[in-house]
């Protein structure tokens, strides 16, 4: 036999945010691939939203609401697992967020939160997730979701761009360390997808036109064309694929000029 298993049916999964968008699809798609999902948002009423999806699907979510930038929080997600007897088999890196400043008109706040959310919050993650791994001997799938912004130069703002980079070179170092003991470490880069936080860009039919323009599939991304490549990624298919980034842009960084 030569076809790998592409299910999730034992294993838990945990997503961070999770309560829509890109975060929320995925959780979702992992639950409909049979893992049990730990979703992590700020907004309470977005988890139950997340969990009653997954819990359709016919697997069980766990719900966390807490901050990310906050890392007592972080790692009392963890620790309240393990009392339940939860381990983490998979781990998805998905909070982030943006403000579209030009470079000389951003603040030290607006760095700092950036850098926090988007990057020290998936190092946290990571790093608790990965030491429970590694402790408990299986293996595991850690995926952070970075961006084509962090690979190309883009309208996002330097920071977003700058912790996309970062994101794809912590990938590199962490599968470096932890290939050793059976854990993956990839990251995922998308370009533009419909979702709540790029609905009124795309709303802009000139902004739209230049995506288009440079994307060879003329089109937006829809969300299940990311949660193919996730699951991949979480699954027993890709158990040699360690310290990539798969970027899911319709073509976009593969052009010249």
């Amino acid at each position: 036999m030569y076809l790998p298993s592409f299910s999730l049916k034992g294993k838990t999964a945990l997503v961070t945010g999770a309560g829509r968008g890109i975060g929320q699809a995925i959780a979702i798609g992992y639950a409909e691939a049979g893992a049990d999902v730990v979703i992590v948002s700020r907004t309470q009423s977005d988890l139950e939203k997340t969990a009653q999806l997954i819990e359709r699907a016919g697997t069980k979510a766990y719900l966390f609401e807490a901050d990310v930038t906050n890392k007592e929080q972080v790692i009392g997600i963890f620790e309240t697992l393990a009392e339940e007897g939860v381990s983490v088999n998979i781990l998805v890196n998905n909070a982030g967020m943006n403000i579209r400043s030009k470079a000389l008109d951003v603040s030290d706040e607006e760095w700092d939160i950036i850098m926090h959310t988007n990057l020290r919050s998936a190092f946290w993650f990571s790093q608790q997730a990965g030491e429970r791994m590694k402790q408990a001997g299986g293996g595991g799938k850690v995926i952070t979701i970075s961006s084509v912004a962090g690979h190309v130069a883009l309208r996002t703002g330097v920071v977003y761009a700058s912790t996309k980079a970062a994101i794809i070179q912590m990938t590199k170092n962490l599968a470096l360390e932890w290939g050793q003991y059976g854990i993956n470490v990839n990251s995922i880069g998308p370009w533009y997808f419909k979702t709540p936080l790029t609905e009124k860009l795309l709303a802009d039919e000139k902004y739209l036109q230049d995506i288009l323009a440079v994307t060879p599939q003329k089109r937006v991304g829809e969300l299940p064309d990311l949660v193919g490549p996730a699951v991949f990624l979480a699954s027993e298919a890709a158990d040699y694929v360690n310290g990539q980034t798969l970027f899911v842009d319709g073509g976009m960084t593969i052009q010249g000029f």
